[in-house]
């Protein structure tokens, strides 16, 4: 039996491609194994987003490929957006890789370890088409009560700090009817949770129906039995139909919560990203996702740094934060992607003002969800149980419907984990607050 371990770096979507994997892997009568020592076969599944994503990628495999260099390991084959990225350059710079495979190319993996040496292409990298479905044997890795659904692959996009498109291709959306057999098998296998990713969610179905079709997939994962939580995570803020809307604000399955990256505030900086709206739309989208849900968690991200950023620039986005009143925040520091028209730009930050800037943003948003927190003491909420405390035996955490796994902050429960089970949703009265996690206890 052929022992495989498996790093997989990034995204969420790149992790859900890393659970086909493990599934074929292990169709295919696989052991995986958590010490890459021990491991006849190395596969790193990896991130290229951004330059630092890039080099972790790099000191991954480089890492990986000690093991292979002392014997144990036979085969080591690296994945993903670096591969996609860098093509066959890679042969040169990474001899001791084995096999690459592109973004729309990691379900050839079955075929690359069942190859004699020799026997298979050492890469495999094309324009990307692949997107499994429902009958790919995915392996869920997250938690047995959530998961992650990616419902498209690709996008139509061309905002010009993204490398995104290049790595993975244009929008491709799969079919209702096979998100929803994946989403039953999950629940079959006792999710209860299902957060909702992909390149660009408010596209889904355009390609395939003409038009977006998000709304008409909720309704059809809202009708699965057993499944409590759905989730919307990478919303492009154009196009939002008001039907998606009123999914959100009238179907009890679908929490209230939307994820939606808007990157700036500046009508400026707007304009130089190519994001097709002005902070007077982003103000209007927002004003209407709260008037029809208007108990809505928003998250977003935005970018500091960009070429040619100027400090009112910033201001505006400082002003745009503090008006919004958002849930949460990510802040990213801009990197000159080699590859983006943004790297072409002139005025170009230095890294200090970025990182400057990136520490206020960030400032000010933990005030604002330190004050938010705040005023949840006392009160009582909805959460569901995530397991054990690794900080503390004696705590369970658990998530709020306004908390998203991996990076939203937690509710720790401050009761004996005994007779609670991991997906069970129970009421909690909040005890204590910080800007990012809280304390609650489980009442009776």
């Amino acid at each position: 039996m052929e022992r495989v371990h498996l790093v997989s770096l990034g995204c969420a979507k790149n992790r859900v491609d890393s659970e086909v994997m493990v599934g074929k892997l292990l169709a295919r009568d696989c052991a995986l194994v958590d010490d890459p020592a021990s491991a006849d076969v190395i596969i790193v599944n990896t991130c290229s987003f951004i330059q630092p994503a890039t080099e972790e990628s790099i000191e991954t495999v480089l890492e990986m490929a000690r093991f292979k260099d002392a014997g144990q390991c036979q085969k080591l084959v690296v994945t993903g957006c670096m591969v996609q990225r860098y093509g066959a350059a890679l042969e040169d710079e990474l001899p001791e890789v084995d096999h690459f495979l592109g973004t729309g190319e990691y379900h050839r993996i079955d075929e690359v370890l069942a190859a004699r040496a020799g026997a298979a292409p050492r890469s495999f990298v094309d324009v990307p088409l692949y997107i499994h479905d429902e009958l790919a044997p995915r392996v869920n890795s997250w938690a047995k009560h959530s998961a992650y659904l990616k419902i498209s692959e690709g996008c139509n996009h061309r905002c010009t700090f993204c490398i995104i498109p290049q790595l993975r291709g244009r929008l491709r959306s799969r079919t209702v009817e096979s998100l929803a057999a994946e989403a039953l098998r999950l629940v079959s296998e006792g999710v209860r949770e299902i957060n909702i990713i992909s390149q660009d969610t408010t596209a889904y179905g355009r390609d395939l129906y003409g038009q977006p079709r998000l709304d008409a997939l909720l309704r059809a994962l809202a009708g699965i039995e057993g499944l409590d939580w759905i989730r919307l995570h990478y919303a492009y803020p154009i196009g939002l139909p008001d039907s998606l809307l009123e999914v959100i604000a009238t179907e009890p399955k679908v929490v209230p919560y939307l994820d939606m990256p808007l990157q700036h505030a500046s009508g400026r900086m707007l304009k130089a990203m190519k994001r097709g709206v002005t902070r007077a739309g982003q103000d209007r989208i927002l004003e209407r996702v709260r008037r029809f849900v208007p108990d809505i968690a928003i998250r977003s991200t935005f970018i500091v740094g960009f070429p040619g950023e100027t400090e009112a620039d910033f201001e505006e986005l400082l002003d745009f934060v503090e008006a919004q009143r958002f849930t949460r925040v990510g802040v990213f520091t801009y990197f000159q992607e080699e590859g983006t028209p943004a790297a072409e730009l002139p005025d170009q930050v230095p890294d200090a003002v970025k990182q400057r800037r990136q520490e206020d943003l960030m400032a000010l948003q933990a005030e604002i969800s330190q004050a938010q927190h705040d005023a949840l003491i006392g009160r009582e909420v909805t959460v569901m149980v995530d397991g054990v405390s690794e900080e503390h035996e004696l705590l369970l955490t658990g998530r709020m419907p306004s908390q998203a796994p991996d990076v939203d902050g937690q509710v720790f429960l401050s009761s004996a984990p005994g007779g609670l089970r991991p997906g069970q949703i129970v009421p909690c009265r909040i005890t204590q607050a910080t800007a990012y996690d809280l304390v609650g206890e489980v009442l009776a």
